[in-house]
């Protein structure tokens, strides 16, 4: 029987980081896993980071719906399309807004009678808990039906900070463990068990906000990717791209977390869909991005003649 892990967890929490320490975890034990992340805007720009660790047919992109309404069925299909192996596993990365509670609700029905049911994991951003105003209820969700809560941001948290929130989590879950990320062990994750926790019901549109996509001329610089985050509203609550810096080239990948900071590091390989600026939050639009853009060439450029004539 293979396991079926769905990674769950608002914007920024570290669940991607969660997945990749699984994913190389499984291949040092000699499992095989199958890895499904579901983003509303170009999954496959996450999916080409785990091409170093396994091979291209081993990892599935779904863009364009949540999995936990519109997307489940493309979700199952893709489940049921995993053929029978020794060893196997399969690991899902939901999208940071996913109605958690609901995705454990549907994904389990009509699988093949090989797959074991599935599990949830939760990551929880212990720094930002609950401190996110109106989607504090969104976020509470995401915990409650997990048989696996896994904390992060605790290196600069206050010292009772992480008991508070620990609290807080088993007040909603009282029945699921929870570990720091230092902790997690993959020879425990199969052995977990559903959760039976009754969970609060969610307005289900609360899970659900707008994103978009624009493309990316080459940047002359980092600054640019900087300048890009700055520019767009906090509201935004998610912000990510891949683009190629100067004559650089290797892609850039970059993201700005819900606190707004911005991380920069290299992207293995070319986005299959070419250069992009993604971002999720209420007040996505194509306008917005695309004037954030020019915008930071143009301050570029301005800087460029400035230092031209000094």
């Amino acid at each position: 029987m293979e396991a079926i892990i769905a990674v769950v967890g608002f914007l920024g929490a570290g669940k991607t980081t969660l997945l990749k320490r699984l994913t190389t975890g499984y291949l040092d034990k000699g499992w095989k896993p199958f890895i499904i992340l579901n983003d509303y805007e170009n999954a496959n720009l996450d999916a080409q980071q785990f091409i170093e660790q396994i091979a291209p047919n081993q990892v599935r992109a779904l863009s364009g719906s949540c999995i936990c309404c519109s997307g489940i069925n493309e979700l199952r299909n893709f489940v049921n399309r995993i053929p029978k192996r020794t060893h196997g596993i399969t690991l899902i990365e939901a999208n940071g807004t996913s109605d958690a509670c609901s995705l454990m609700s549907f994904l389990g029905v009509g699988l093949n009678d090989w797959f074991l049911p599935p599990v949830q994991i939760s990551v929880v951003d212990v720094k930002n808990w609950q401190r996110r105003g109106e989607y504090n209820e969104l976020e509470a969700n995401q915990i409650q039906v997990s048989s696996l809560i896994v904390l992060t941001h605790i290196e600069t948290i206050a010292s009772d900070r992480l008991p508070f929130v620990v609290n807080e989590l088993l007040r909603l879950n009282p029945s699921a463990e929870i570990i720091t990320m230092d902790e997690v062990d993959v020879a425990l994750i199969p052995k977990l068990a559903p959760s039976k926790n009754n969970p609060q019901k969610l307005e289900h549109l609360k899970a659900h906000w707008s994103s978009c996509s624009a493309d990316l001329p080459n940047l002359p610089n980092s600054d640019c990717i900087y300048a890009i985050c700055d520019m767009l509203p906090k509201n935004i609550l998610r912000i990510k791209g891949c683009a190629q810096i100067g004559n650089e080239e290797q892609y850039t990948y970059f993201e700005r977390t819900p606190n707004g900071e911005v991380f920069i590091r290299p992207f293995n390989g070319v986005p299959i869909t070419g250069p992009k600026l993604l971002t999720t939050g209420p007040g996505s639009e194509p306008e917005l991005l695309e004037k954030a853009i020019t915008t930071s060439l143009l301050q570029h450029q301005v800087r460029d003649k400035s230092e031209f004539k000094v």
